[in-house]
Order: structure tokens, then C-alpha cells, then sequence
């Protein structure tokens, strides 16, 4: 599968933006706090860029990049900040994107040479490898940054690699990702589909693979966010986010898919925070009651299991990480497992070495 290879433009460009995180890191802005600011910016700069063009996002006026080049000090700051608290409430990918933002770079001074940095590139004008490059590096950064914990958002590249391969998707058929993260498994997939069928894709296909083909779901808004930028910045979305932000595992969505590809998260049980009026928490074990499901259970991959099993088409292919309790669990496991051997053909089972999962894989 094809490794993006940037030229020296680009590489200088993955650098100094690199090196500003470490500059705003010094000010107590951590990665992760960097990542959104950058994520924010660069889809108004975008969105600057492709004004007026078809299926581009369209910025209110007066809340766009353009109000925000002239001005400095505490103006800018001000003026940002209403930005991101009005363009949260937008509908589809604005609403999305901006969801709960707030500005993390409290001095106007990095703010405008945040801005002034990302104002001298055209970034609609660079491929996608090169965009996706570049962002996909800042959320690497995150995952690494022990501090922030992030590293939970990330599957080990190879390994997503290998599933896609296997699996095989072709042009027009539909894949999710009901516990997204950052976007890896439909990125490896999208690159797959590029790589394979890009020559001999025609138009409609092409506008499939952009708007229909690929889904996904997380929990958590924040890491929708750098999902559905993610997906952007390699063209997948447009008007509308590919990315829910929801808990999958709720209730069946109706929607069904060719793929699924899934690392869902993990840890045995779901629970909630309770908190009493004395202000004492408390975790309470939750569990799903969904028609659909075969097992009543709090243990999160096997809810994630049946899950995939229901909004998987017939005929269609899943192919899920999963703990090696998933196999060998009685009572709910054992009546998914007989469900899963009745109804599907359980192809393969390949047990990974341990150290797959560590920060470093």
C-alpha cells in the first residue's frame, strides 16, 4: 500500500508546524490543545480558499478567515472566540468541527503568527497526501504525548493496513466504523480504494467514494472533530461530516453497510459516573437493552459484537480487534459466539503478538 512521499516544500511545511506546537507547548498549550487550534484555523483557511466553489463549507459571513486576518491584540481574540461558539451551533460539517470549541491560545501575540503562518500557504492547492501528512503527524504527536493520554485513539497503521487488504473493498460499497477515533480505518480504506481503482474510477464513483462510501461514529465530540478533519483534509466529506458524534451502541441506526472495520475500546465494562448530592461519584455498570441483541451484557465488546452483527449487510464483510475474552467468555459471550457461528461465516481469527497495542507500535 502506498507510503505518501512529500517533497521538500512540504516537508519544511510539516516542520514548522511542528515546531510551533513546541513553541505554544512552552506557553502550556499541550498538543492536544494544539491540534484543535490548528484544526479550527485550517478549515476556515479552507474554506477561504474554496469559496464559492461546488460542495465547499460555507462559512457565515463575518465569521470567516477573513475577518479574522486584519486584526490583532485582544481583538482577535474576541473575535475568535465568537467564531468558534457561533460556528459550533452551524449545522452539518461546521457544526461538527466546532462543537463546544473554545481558544486555547490565550496570548494574541502566538495567535496572530498562528494565523500568519497557515495564511502563507495555500493549502487547497496541496494534494491530499500532503495535507493528510501533515495533520495526520500533529495527531501522532498527541498520541504520543503521554501527558495527554491520547494514545488510545490510535491502531497500530500496519495492522489497519493488513485488515483492509484483506477485506478488499471495491468502488460503491459502503464502510463504517462505529468506534472511529481519529479516522484510521476509513483513511487506510480510502487510500486502498485510491490506490486500486483511482485510475479507473469515473465520475459518479469518484463523488460516491467522497460523500456515500465511508462512515463513522465516536463517542467522544472532541475526537470527531480531528475525525471528521482528518477525513477532510484527504478529501472524503464535504458540506456534510462523514463523522457522528453518538454512542454507537445506543441503538440500532437503521443504516446498513458492505464494511465494517472496528477497534472498539478497550475495557471490560461500561459504566457511568454517578454523582450524589453531597457531591460523592460513583460508577454505575451500564448495560444495553436493545431488541437486536442476542445478550443482555455490560461487557463493551461484546455489545460492540453485536452491534457490527446488526448493521452489517448480508453478505456483507466485518473485520474487528478484539481482547482475547471475547473468545473464551461464558454466558453472554458464549450465546453471541453461537450466534455469530449460526448465522455468519467466521473466516479468521489471528491473534496479534502483545506489544501491538503499545504507544510506540
Amino acid at each position: 500500500m502506498r507510503q505518501p512521499t512529500l517533497n521538500a516544500t512540504a516537508q519544511s511545511l510539516v516542520q514548522r508546524v511542528w515546531g510551533y506546537a513546541t513553541v505554544l507547548r512552552d506557553d502550556g498549550v499541550g498538543y492536544g490543545d494544539y491540534v484543535e487550534q490548528i484544526t479550527y484555523l485550517l478549515f476556515l483557511k479552507m474554506a477561504d480558499e474554496q469559496a464559492g466553489a461546488p460542495n465547499a463549507a460555507a462559512v457565515p459571513e463575518g465569521k470567516d478567515w477573513a475577518s479574522l486576518r486584519p486584526l490583532e491584540g485582544d481583538a482577535l481574540k474576541v473575535q475568535y472566540r465568537h467564531i468558534l461558539t457561533d460556528l459550533g451551533k452551524e449545522p452539518g460539517m461546521l457544526g461538527v468541527i466546532f462543537k463546544k470549541a473554545q481558544n486555547k491560545i490565550q496570548n494574541p501575540a502566538r495567535l496572530k503568527h498562528l494565523l500568519a503562518l497557515i495564511d502563507r500557504e495555500n493549502w487547497s492547492g496541496l494534494g491530499f497526501d500532503v495535507k493528510g501528512e501533515i495533520y495526520e503527524g500533529l495527531l501522532q504527536k498527541n498520541a504520543e504525548d503521554v501527558k495527554g493520554g491520547a494514545g488510545q485513539y490510535f491502531t497500530p497503521r500496519p495492522l489497519i493496513q493488513a485488515i483492509v487488504e484483506a477485506v478488499a473493498p471495491t468502488p460503491g460499497q459502503t464502510i463504517c466504523d462505529p468506534a472511529c477515533g481519529t479516522a484510521g480505518f476509513l483513511l487506510v480504506a480510502r487510500d486502498y480504494l485510491v490506490d486500486t481503482y483511482g485510475a479507473e474510477m469515473d465520475r459518479e464513483q469518484l463523488k460516491f467514494l467522497r460523500d456515500h462510501t465511508f462512515h463513522g461514529t465516536d463517542i467522544v465530540d472532541s475526537v470527531v472533530r480531528l475525525a471528521a478533519m482528518n477525513l477532510y483534509l484527504h478529501g472524503v466529506g464535504s458540506t456534510e461530516s462523514p463523522v457522528k458524534n453518538q454512542d454507537s451502541l445506543l441503538s440500532d441506526p437503521g443504516d446498513r453497510y458492505d464494511f465494517i472495520l472496528a477497534n472498539p475500546p478497550f475495557g471490560k465494562k461500561s459504566s457511568i459516573t454517578v454523582m450524589s448530592e453531597e457531591g460523592q461519584t460513583s460508577k454505575d455498570t451500564l448495560s444495553y437493552e436493545r431488541t437486536d441483541f442476542v445478550a443482555t451484557t455490560s461487557n463493551k465488546q461484546l455489545n460492540f459484537v453485536q452491534h457490527i452483527y446488526t448493521i452489517l449487510k448480508v453478505g456483507g464483510t466485518a473485520a474487528v480487534v478484539l481482547p482475547d475474552n471475547v473468545l473464551f467468555e461464558g454466558g453472554a459471550g458464549e450465546t453471541i459466539r453461537r450466534k455469530l457461528l449460526q448465522d455468519c461465516n467466521v473466516h479468521t481469527l489471528q491473534s496479534c503478538p502483545p506489544a501491538s497495542f503499545t504507544r510506540k507500535a
